[in-house]
C-alpha cells in the first residue's frame, strides 16, 4: 500500500526521512541501507579529531563555561573564527565581524529575516537547500530561483541570474561545495557571480557549510575572496569538516571590507535577531580556538580519503544502474544528485513513488530530489560505510531491472 502522506512539497528534509523510514517492510530482514541521510556520524570510518574531544573536556573541567554564554559568543571563539578565515582573505576580519549560531541551520534562520522588508525577495539556487525556502516563507520574503546546469558540472546559470533580479532583489544565495549537487566552484565562476551581484546592487550569502570538503581536482574557494567586489555574508560550520553534527556549532562572517552591510543597516538587524535567539552552548565554544588552532592536517586527509573512495564507488556502481545518469562525479560535499530515467521504468511515475517503492522492496532509503527543487532526480549520501554503498547500490540495481520497461 502507498504511502499517500509521502508528499515532498511540503515537509522538511527530517520529515521526509521519518516516512521512508517508516515505510520499511519489516518483513525484509536485511539491514536498511540508509543512502539519503547525510550525516557522517553514521559511517563508523568517521570520528572526531582527539583535539576537539580533548578541547571540550578541558573547557568542561575548567568550570569557567558552565555560564550563560555571551549574547554575541565568546571573544576568545569569535576571534579565532575571524583569524581562520582571514588566512583565505585579502583583508583581515575582526572578531566584532562573527557571530556564533547554532549549526548553520540556524545562521539561515537569523540571515533570512534580517534582510526581509515587504516585496522582498531574494535569489536562490536550484536544487538547493531546503531550509532557505522554508525560512524565507515564514518571514514573508519572495524567493526566486536560478539554475544550477547539470550538463555543465552544475555550474550558476549566470544569464538567469540578472534575468532575474529586480529592484527588490536583495541578495542571492550560493552554496559550495554544493549541497545538493556535490560540485566546487571554480575560482573564475564565483568572481563572474559577484560581479553580477555588483552589477545587480544586491550582496550575497555563501553558504560554506562544507568548506574545504573537496575531494576532486578544484579547490574551494571562500566566496570573501570577492568581498572587494560584493558584500558577502558567510555561513560557516564544524558539522560536516569535524564530523561533530551534534555539537551543533556554526557561525556567520560579515565579510564587507567597504563596510557597505554595516550602512545599509543588515548588521543591526543580525546582531537584533542573535540578541532574541538561542546560542551555542558555553563550553562548546569555549573549545573553538583549540580545535582550529591544533587539529592536524591529517585528520582532514584522512577523511577526504574516505569521502572520494565513496566518490569513486558510488560514480562506477551507479553506470551499471541503466535507470539513473550521474551528470558529474562528486568532487565535494557529501551529496550527490542523479537523475531518474523514468522512461525506462514500467510503473513509476516520478523521485518520489521511486523512493518510496525502493524503501519498501529493497529497505534502501534515498532522498527524492522534489525536496531540493528538482523533480524526477535522487539525492544520494556519500557519508556510508564503503560496503552499505556497494550493497545499496546492488539493491537499487536489482529494483530497477525488477521495474524496467519490457522491449
Amino acid at each position: 500500500m502507498e504511502n499517500k502522506d509521502l508528499n515532498a512539497s511540503n515537509i522538511t528534509v527530517g520529515g521526509i526521512y521519518d516516512m521512508l523510514l517508516d515505510s520499511v517492510n519489516n518483513e525484509d530482514t536485511r539491514p536498511v541501507i540508509r543512502l539519503g541521510r547525510v550525516d557522517p556520524t553514521d559511517n563508523p570510518l568517521f570520528r572526531t579529531t582527539n583535539v576537539a574531544l580533548d578541547a571540550v573536556t578541558t573547557s568542561v573541567h575548567s568550570f569557567n563555561f558552565n555560564c550563560y554564554p555571551p549574547t554575541h559568543g565568546l571573544l576568545q571563539a569569535k576571534r579565532a573564527i575571524a583569524d581562520h578565515l582571514s588566512s583565505h582573505f585579502p583583508h583581515k576580519l575582526s572578531a566584532e565581524n562573527v557571530f556564533l549560531s547554532i549549526g548553520g541551520t540556524q545562521a539561515i534562520d537569523i540571515i533570512l529575516p534580517s534582510i526581509a522588508r515587504p516585496g522582498a525577495n531574494v535569489l536562490l539556487p536550484k536544487p538547493g537547500y531546503p531550509q532557505y525556502e522554508l525560512r524565507a516563507s515564514l518571514c514573508d520574503l519572495e524567493v526566486r530561483y536560478y539554475d544550477l546546469l547539470p550538463e555543465r558540472g552544475w555550474e550558476v546559470d549566470l544569464d538567469s541570474l540578472e534575468n532575474l533580479a529586480d529592484e527588490n532583489t536583495v541578495a542571492l544565495v550560493i552554496i559550495s561545495p554544493s549541497s545538493p549537487c556535490g560540485n566546487v566552484f571554480a575560482y573564475e565562476h564565483l568572481k563572474k557571480v559577484a560581479e553580477i551581484a555588483n552589477k545587480l546592487g544586491i550582496f550575497v550569502i555563501s553558504d560554506e557549510v562544507y568548506a574545504h570538503v573537496v575531494f576532486g581536482s578544484k579547490p574551494f574557494v571562500y566566496m570573501g575572496e570577492f568581498s572587494s567586489i560584493v558584500p558577502v555574508i558567510s555561513i560557516g560550520s564544524f558539522s560536516k569538516r569535524w564530523i561533530i553534527p551534534g555539537w551543533r556549532i556554526g557561525w556567520i562572517a560579515i565579510c564587507d571590507p567597504q563596510g557597505i552591510l554595516q550602512k545599509s543597516g543588515i548588521v543591526s538587524k543580525i546582531t537584533n535577531y542573535i540578541e532574541i535567539t538561542d546560542n551555542p552552548p558555553t563550553i562548546v565554544q569555549a573549545a573553538i580556538p583549540e580545535i582550529l588552532e591544533k587539529t592536524p592536517n591529517d585528520f582532514h586527509s584522512n577523511n577526504l580519503g574516505i569521502l572520494r573512495e565513496a566518490a569513486n564507488i558510488f560514480y562506477d556502481g551507479c553506470k551499471e544502474i541503466p535507470c539513473l545518469t550521474c551528470p558529474l562525479k562528486p568532487e565535494g560535499a557529501m551529496v550527490v544528485m542523479v537523475e531518474i530515467n523514468l522512461s525506462q521504468l514500467e510503473d513509476i511515475v516520478d523521485d518520489v513513488q521511486f523512493c518510496s517503492k525502493l524503501v519498501k522492496e529493497e529497505s534502501v532509503i534515498l532522498f527524492p530530489g522534489v525536496i531540493v527543487g528538482l523533480k524526477n532526480w535522487i539525492r544520494f549520501s556519500l557519508a556510508v560505510d564503503p560496503s552499505d554503498l556497494k550493497e545499496g547500490l546492488s539493491r537499487i540495481k536489482a529494483f530497477g531491472l525488477r521495474h524496467a520497461k519490457l522491449s
